[in-house]
């Protein structure tokens, strides 16, 4: 009898329900916690407050603003950590200057947006040059450093500081923000209650649509890597590469040019993420450090080599960052710190981690 297709990524998404059926079973209480921090949020979020609850934690309109700019910044952050997490978790290769590629698209799109005027030519253009530029550090640094942890670490520390000078010195020390397409400028009124008027009217929440496109775009991305990395045959080449590169090898498949490939994908993501940061906020000297650690702890949250664990590792952290920002400021960073030790503590690999 002719043998059934496999399903490429099948037991994947099996061993993904079988693992949260496994800890519903093994840890019912926080099972429960969870769940119902689940229900409080979602009730914070669509419920109309009563005055008692606005006197005692604020406006509803400043905790929604802050819960969507958590998970815009989330988004930004999951471009960063994705690529991060594909060059690092999957591929084994520690690019601690990551952070300089994120910091060096967001100027090559500043200069090509103010240049052709065009903000989506800027992130093509950027993804484009911090791509070329990872598969440069894949064939000259890391291809020479194989399994060598530490020197990949020492080395790539070096060039983070060269870059960081580079950057300096070509572009100065100054703020720059890319300025938003005219088609994307101005809020759009979202169907969540913010208030009701003495007369009875309801008070919707207004957000900038720039940022909804931008999550939307960083979902559909993320989607677009998990369905690639797991339902088609270079997805399951790049994992088996890595699992045992010189068995795939013997096979006749061209290792090298495959884990090139995924080096350039991960510095291109780096890239766009760079012009999303310089439209959210701006870059300056400085971001990419900011932006390398973030993607440390996003990859430690969720798991390294997991899509899945970098996008909820990204709206954990953003979501931590931003209502902590709002309602304690002084302790905020903490907050984004005390998350990663808890998870070290009750689950090292990650939450999602790639098994």
């Amino acid at each position: 009898m002719p043998k059934r297709p496999r399903r490429l990524g099948g037991r994947h998404g099996d061993g993904r329900a079988k693992t949260v059926t496994r800890f519903i079973e093994r840890h019912p209480a926080w099972a429960l916690i969870l769940l119902i921090v689940v229900a409080v949020l979602l009730w914070l979020i669509l419920a109309v407050w009563p005055p008692g609850l606005e006197e005692a934690i604020g406006r509803k309109r400043v905790f929604l603003n802050a819960v969507f700019n958590g998970i815009t910044l989330g988004s930004l952050y999951f471009l960063v950590a994705s690529g991060f997490t594909l060059i690092f978790g999957l591929m084994r290769n520690v690019n601690l200057a990551h952070g300089s590629l994120y910091l060096f698209g967001g100027y090559i799109g500043y200069a090509i947006s103010v240049w052709t005027g065009s903000w989506i030519l800027g992130f093509i253009i950027a993804f484009v040059a911090v791509a070329l530029v990872g598969i440069v550090l894949q064939i000259a640094v890391f291809r020479r450093m194989e399994g060598q942890d530490l020197r990949q670490t020492m080395v790539t520390i070096g060039l983070s500081i060269v870059f960081a000078d580079l950057m300096l010195w070509a572009f100065g020390g100054d703020f720059y923000q890319i300025q938003t397409p005219s088609w994307l400028v101005g809020p759009v009124e979202l169907p969540l209650v913010t208030a009701v008027k003495s007369s009875g009217e309801a008070v919707y929440l207004r957000y900038p649509l720039v940022r909804l496109v931008i999550l939307v775009a960083a979902i559909v991305i993320g989607i677009a890597m998990w369905l690639a990395l797991n339902r088609t045959r270079v997805g399951m080449m790049v994992r088996a590469g890595v699992d045992d590169r010189d068995m795939l090898a013997a096979t006749g498949v061209p290792i090298q040019l495959v884990f090139v490939a995924v080096f350039a994908l991960g510095a291109g993501l780096a890239g766009i993420a760079g012009v999303v940061g310089g439209t959210f906020q701006s870059i300056s000297p400085g971001e990419d450090t900011r932006f390398l650690l973030a993607s440390l702890v996003v990859v430690i949250v969720g798991g390294m080599g997991s899509i899945p664990g970098a996008a909820l590792g990204a709206v954990i952290i953003g979501l931590a960052e931003q209502l902590g920002s709002v309602y304690i400021p002084t302790y905020a960073i903490v907050v984004t710190f005390l998350i990663m030790v808890l998870v070290l503590a009750l689950r090292p690999q990650g939450l999602l981690a790639r098994r």
